[in-house]
């Protein structure tokens, strides 16, 4: 098939959203009954390629279930992972480890707990998904502020990882910064029944411990309940416009002051940008948009597979590069079935996220082969680091960062900073990036992108996204990480709820790089022999082109080796 063909069934696939995929297996499959189990993410793979055992899962339905659970497994001195409707962690928060631990799936506790209408206040079960937390608050003529933009989350899910939407305004983008009280189920001595609840909220005596169990990354314990404190409901009128990418490190720096939940879509090797204007504006306001964003939308992985290898292609990839962004005003309607211009007002809850049930990634087949990267540089850096990745684009404009382009571009959202111990200690800028790895070229400038960010200009990581490599270190960029740790040991001196990865991640043991043959291409280290890479493909360990200090895996002649 020749690539305008695959270009056309491409297009037609996202305009329409006709792709469909098969109902995808649960995250946690058990052989028998509730016993030897596997749990996986909506990619279909963890970064390291490994499947996910567990001697058995339990899937409570109310708060008193979920104690007997930890229970039994603490009991029985077994690891206990939680996993959520979807387990949409790229990392593995939801693997215990080995296959003797316990997971205990939160997809039954879904249900809302409790509406003050009066005071903003709403809690919610933790397997709640965005979507059905939003609708009900909307029912109750409230609106969660900030969310991230895709819906399938559960909340805490969400909160554990800290994820996001953007905005500088108030308390900021992420949702961790609206929670007001938790429940949490934790490991206790026997003399307690092995587990006990903790109530967190505002008082003086739990407050400092709420702000450890908001971004938690699932090793505290499981949470049961999450109290929201929320906003009436409003509207938000969105104009998005495209511009050359020349002053993009300027604009960078304000963007996020100018507009409540601003953000920037950045599409290097075109080098343009999609500028979002989005503000609050009275209920009053006419207009009733939706956004059902492109890259949310179904996408079976063995026809993503075909269709990434094919769109790897110079003309293919470049053909899509220029037309992906522009399709359907970038997913938004003015009515909730046709776009007919900017800007496009609609009330928060119809705005703020999407998705669809259909859009998980087939864990039949073992991974998409895509990466997920995901980091936040302070904002007073971020305009620096774009100017250097301008300068690496430059240096092979006809080529470099084209993949990123024909995969909707670099997201650029603004995070204020958290009390939250591992929320962002400052105001910074987050990079999210999509791109397809296979084995052709130009992925070193990504990896240099990658190692730029983070080991000059100091970027932190997104707890749910990112490989290995990404999180070696990263703890020590958190000014309160020893206050979390002193947490975790009050709340679960066992470590029932940690794993290898998870105490590799935090520093308490070893490092999350795994250091191999081919190691670097899959992202599970930086390189420093040539054996990281793949030699008998033609790739070698060599220094970064902007960023010397960097390690990746090119095709160009000379090799670390030689020089």
């Amino acid at each position: 098939m020749d690539s305008g063909k695959v270009l056309v069934v491409l297009l037609l696939g996202l305009l329409l959203g006709v792709a469909r995929s098969s109902p995808s297996p649960e995250p946690v499959a058990c052989a028998h009954g509730t016993w030897d189990c596997t749990v996986t993410n909506a990619y279909g793979s963890f970064p390291d390629r490994h499947v996910c055992h567990a001697a058995n899962a339990a899937f409570p339905s109310t708060e008193q279930e979920l104690v007997a659970a930890v229970a039994a497994a603490a009991a029985a001195k077994r690891k206990v992972k939680v996993a959520t409707k979807y387990s949409h962690s790229f990392t593995k928060l939801a693997c215990p480890g080995g296959r003797d631990g316990t997971i205990i799936s939160t997809e039954r506790l879904n249900r809302t707990v409790s509406v003050d209408s009066a005071n903003g206040l709403m809690t919610v079960e933790s397997g709640m998904l965005l979507k059905d937390l939003i609708q009900a608050a909307a029912e109750a003529g409230l609106a969660l502020p900030h969310s991230p933009y895709w819906h399938g989350l559960t909340i805490g899910g969400l909160v554990a990882t800290g994820a996001h939407g953007s905005s500088l305004w108030g308390k900021g983008s992420a949702v961790h910064e609206y929670v007001v009280g938790m429940r949490i189920v934790t490991p206790a001595p026997a003399s307690q029944g092995f587990a006990i609840v903790r109530e967190l909220g505002i008082a003086e005596d739990t407050s400092a411990d709420l702000d450890a169990v908001k971004v938690s990354l699932g090793v505290l314990g499981i949470v049961s309940q999450v109290t929201l404190k929320l906003q009436p409901m409003f509207k938000r009128s969105v104009t998005l416009e495209k511009r050359d990418d020349t002053d993009l490190p300027a604009q960078a720096a304000v963007w996020g002051n100018l507009h409540e939940f601003g953000d920037m879509t950045w599409l290097p090797w075109q080098g343009k940008v999609i500028y979002r204007r989005d503000d609050r504006v009275p209920v009053s306001t006419s207009g009733n948009g939706l956004t059902h964003y492109p890259g949310f939308r179904a996408n079976p992985t063995a026809r993503a597979r075909a269709s990434s290898e094919v769109v790897e292609q110079d003309d293919a990839r470049r053909m899509s590069a220029a037309t992906l962004p522009e399709l359907h005003g970038q997913g938004f309607t003015n009515n909730g079935s046709f776009f007919t211009g900017y800007p496009v007002v609609g009330f928060q809850n119809r705005i703020q996220a999407s998705g669809t049930e259909e859009d998980m990634w087939d864990p039949c087949i073992r991974g998409s082969f895509h990466h997920f990267l995901g980091f936040s540089i302070a904002l007073s850096n971020a305009p620096l680091f774009i100017a250097e990745v301008q300068q690496l684009r430059d240096l092979n404009p006809s080529c470099a960062f084209s993949g990123l382009d024909a995969n909707l571009g670099v997201l650029l959202r603004y995070v204020r900073a958290s009390s939250a111990y591992l929320g962002k200690s400052e105001d910074s800028l987050d990079f999210d990036i999509t791109y397809y790895r296979s084995l052709t070229e130009h992925a070193d400038v990504v990896d240099e992108l990658e190692q730029l960010a983070l080991n000059k200009y100091g970027a932190v990581p997104h707890w749910g996204k990112n490989r290995n490599r990404a999180f070696d270190g990263a703890i020590a960029k958190y000014p309160k990480a020893g206050e979390f740790l002193k947490v975790k040991a009050r709340y679960d001196p066992h470590g029932i709820f940690s794993s290898e990865w998870s105490d590799q991640v935090l520093g308490i043991n070893g490092s999350p790089s795994i250091v191999g043959r081919g190691c670097a291409m899959e992202g599970l280290c930086v390189c420093s022999h040539d054996s990281h890479c793949a030699p008998e493909k033609g790739y070698s360990c060599q220094p970064g082109k902007v960023f010397v200090e960097a390690r990746v895996c090119s095709t160009s002649t000379a090799s670390l080796q030689d020089m």
